[in-house]
């Protein structure tokens, strides 16, 4: 029993040694490891360690980057297209104006040539239907979008309003991105805006849009057109407009489309460049005109008034004893037309219409040149020195 017991601690105990020396043992490689990667791999990073903390600090970087203004240029980029054109044109060679070449060549009417244009459109539907501008695309014979994709596709003139300069276009495509609308009547003179489109052409160089970024300069103006279209209730901007830029969206700092770029204002007939004066026609106004053309093609103003109008000057004021020179006055009244029927007279001076005081000759145009048939036009007048209030019932000619 006793030697048993001795043996059996003894074994025990050479056990225990051991074990005990191979935890140094294992103890030893680890610290050497860490030592020998220290002294020997100090200049080495860990490519993973270091690949993953490059990617971490490029996230944070484009983070710290975004703006409002970048993420609602996002929002919008992938809706905007290049818009190319065809149209045919007569156009008369100047030098046959002329006698003497004339007696040469004879009488050389109009030449019908093709003339091809750039512009800028926008996707406002899912099914393919984009807005521009009717001075873009509305007397041409051929058209085609480019979309960011870099895919070009014909489209289809569904409808087009000269007076207010607005168009509509469709492509055979759908599951399109598209713009989200605003509200134009809310907009705000300071706050930030952003113009997007194809000027110059530069769409087609990488089948993305240009960007410009400025404020609200103004709201609710009136810009004086040839023709008659109808340029009122404009967003001024001194975001950069240039040519091809018209028919593209003005959108605020939330991706909203609060308008479509139209018009710019150069100094000169001579300068063509942005000076900081663009005007977008309010999309509260252009979406009421989608609406209309998309379910009719058009919209009908084959309408004539019947009268004839003119600024008032001092001699005009003094001769009809007016106390300013607000108003025009009206010079001439077609017999049995329209005006002559509602009891409009040469000499009557006209204050306001529908509701809106006329200063001068454009405030009056614009209103009247803006309304289809069937529509009412309003008159207040000055007759005598009494007011009087003169309804014309607008009817097709």
């Amino acid at each position: 029993m006793t030697t048993l017991s001795l043996n059996t601690s003894s074994t025990k105990a050479k056990i225990t040694v051991v074990a005990i020396a191979g935890l140094l043992l294992l103890s030893g490689i680890v610290i050497g490891g860490v030592v020998f990667s220290k002294f020997f791999f100090k200049n080495r990073p860990n490519i993973n360690t270091a690949s993953f903390e490059k990617t971490e600090k490029n996230e944070q970087v484009s983070q710290d980057r975004q703006t409002a203004i970048t993420k609602a240029i996002t929002k919008v980029s992938n809706t905007i297209v290049g818009i190319n054109v065809e149209e045919v044109r007569e156009v008369r060679d100047p030098f046959m104006n002329d006698p003497f070449f004339r007696q040469f060549f004879g009488d050389v009417g109009p030449q019908r040539q093709t003339v091809r244009g750039l512009g800028s459109g926008y996707i406002v539907s899912e099914d393919g239907y984009i807005l521009t501008n009717d001075h873009v695309a509305g007397n041409a014979t051929k058209i085609s979008v480019t979309l960011t994709t870099g895919e070009t596709i014909d489209a289809k003139l569904i409808g087009t309003d000269p007076v207010t300069d607005v168009a509509v276009l469709k492509i055979n495509k759908s599951g399109l991105p598209f713009v989200n609308f605003g509200n134009s009547d809310n907009a705000i003179i300071g706050e930030w805006v952003i113009a997007l489109g194809n000027p110059f052409g530069l769409f087609e160089i990488n089948d993305k849009p240009t960007v410009t970024v400025g404020v609200i300069s103004a709201l609710n103006m009136k810009v004086q057109a040839d023709g008659n279209r109808a340029y009122k209730d404009m967003i001024q901007t001194d975001a950069s407009i240039n040519a091809g830029n018209s028919g593209g969206p003005l959108i605020n700092a939330d991706g909203e489309v609060i308008g479509m770029n139209t018009i710019i204002y150069t100094g000169s007939q001579y300068s063509q460049g942005s000076i900081g004066v663009g005007f977008s026609i309010s999309i509260n106004r252009v979406k009421k005109i989608f609406e209309e053309l998309k379910s009719g093609g058009k919209i009908e103003r084959n309408y004539n008034v019947g009268f004839r109008i003119q600024g008032i000057d001092d001699q005009i004021a003094k001769y009809l004893g007016l106390k300013n020179k607000d108003g025009v006055v009206v010079t001439q009244v077609q017999k049995n037309g329209i005006a002559d029927k509602a009891g409009l007279k040469p000499e009557d001076v006209i204050v306001t219409v529908n509701g809106l005081k006329v200063r001068a000759e454009q405030d009056l145009i614009l209103e009247v040149n803006d309304m289809r048939v069937g529509d009412t036009l309003k008159l207040k007048i000055i007759r005598g020195g009494d007011e009087k209030d003169i309804d014309i019932k607008l009817t097709s000619n």
